[in-house]
């Protein structure tokens, strides 16, 4: 009768294979390959708002398609959670993981956020994007936000925002005070100094608040946002902007919760909120191109103005005081004023013999 040895170590090594199979499919790298992550965010925009609430849905999405599934993120408006401009709260102390709202509105939690949305005369979009990734910018948010638990990433952008709907014209510096205007930011300090009365309204109390006079005029983004709130329904002026000519949101993550996501989770999260990011930016210019047409033609009664030399000169002399103030207070704030500056003035020079030179040579 022929031997049943190498039968029996055939199956032996069947067995032995099969178990080092299950016991690797059940090893911890498996389950953590397999575990799915769940981050919730909250949002200052009401739910369903274009462009901005549109950017959060796009970096969802974009995370849990590089995720295959393993990291999903739920959105909360502020219709959900009712604290528009708490957001930067509620991620620092963990009640969510992630925010997207804009810098700016932090300046009473800490000045140093100012700087991270847009500054009044300062970078265009292209320009700002290019400090941010390629100069110093992001380190220097990075260094803000970890006084208070928080990652921060650029958020998208506007491009260059308008100066504002105004029930009146303003013809001198005498129609400036008083003015009770929504402006946050850098630009209400500079309108508070200049005799105006800025105030800082969230995003879906806009229209009722210039509909009853409660303010005399709002700023809020351009044509690719302004159409659909109907300020131009009862304020006739639409201001050119210099305060925000590249307004950067944010996306904000608690520190604690993106440290324990794994390695490849962290890169593909900030990869979807860069893409996300520049996306925004994108689809921006073309609403703002594509509402402007319209709002001409529907509306031929808006009248464009730009603020007059008087006003634009107290403004510049307003900005650069307060930068000044800001700078002697901080030394922290003299460095990322230092650093936007000398990133400004270096891409400027070539602004200014390309877009700029191309723009001017088209109306010779």
């Amino acid at each position: 009768m022929p031997s049943q040895r190498p039968v029996i170590n055939k199956y032996l090594e069947i067995v032995v294979c099969s178990a080092m199979l299950c016991a690797l499919l059940l090893s911890p790298f498996s389950q953590a390959a397999d575990k799915v992550y769940r981050l919730k965010l909250a949002e200052t925009w009401p739910t369903n708002y274009p462009i901005l609430g549109e950017t959060t849905k796009n970096m969802a999405a974009l995370t849990e398609s590089m995720s295959n599934g393993r990291l999903k993120i739920t959105i909360d408006s502020r219709n959900k959670h009712k604290a528009p401009l708490g957001v930067f709260d509620m991620v620092k102390a963990g009640q969510y993981d992630i925010g997207h709202s804009a810098s700016y509105y932090w300046k009473g939690k800490d000045a140093n956020t100012l700087y991270f949305t847009t500054m009044p005369f300062g970078m265009t979009a292209v320009e700002q994007y290019g400090w941010f990734y390629h100069g110093d910018g992001q380190a220097l948010m990075n260094e803000v936000y970890a006084r208070h638990n928080i990652l921060s990433f650029p958020g998208g952008n506007t491009g260059v925002q308008m100066g504002g709907w105004f029930q009146k014209e303003i013809n001198s510096l005498e129609d400036v005070k008083g003015l009770k205007i929504r402006i946050p930011g850098f630009a209400g300090e500079i309108w508070s100094k200049l005799g105006a009365k800025p105030v800082n309204i969230p995003p879906g109390d806009l229209y009722t608040a210039l509909e009853r006079r409660t303010v005399d005029a709002v700023e809020w983004v351009g044509p690719s946002l302004d159409l659909r709130m109907g300020f131009h329904k009862i304020a006739p002026y639409y201001y050119t902007g210099w305060h925000e000519p590249s307004s950067e949101l944010q996306f904000m993550v608690n520190k604690q919760k993106f440290e324990k996501l794994p390695a490849d989770l962290q890169q593909i999260l900030k990869t979807a909120m860069r893409t996300a990011a520049y996306d925004m930016y994108i689809q921006s210019h073309h609403a703002s191109a594509e509402n402007w047409d319209s709002m001409k033609k529907e509306f031929p009664n808006i009248q464009v103005k730009t603020f007059p030399e008087e006003v634009m000169t107290a403004m510049r002399r307003a900005n650069d005081e307060l930068l000044a103030e800001y700078a002697a207070k901080d030394p922290l704030a003299k460095r990322i004023q230092e650093s936007q500056l000398e990133y400004q003035e270096k891409s400027r020079a070539w602004t200014d013999i390309a877009d700029k030179a191309y723009l001017n040579s088209l109306f010779k």
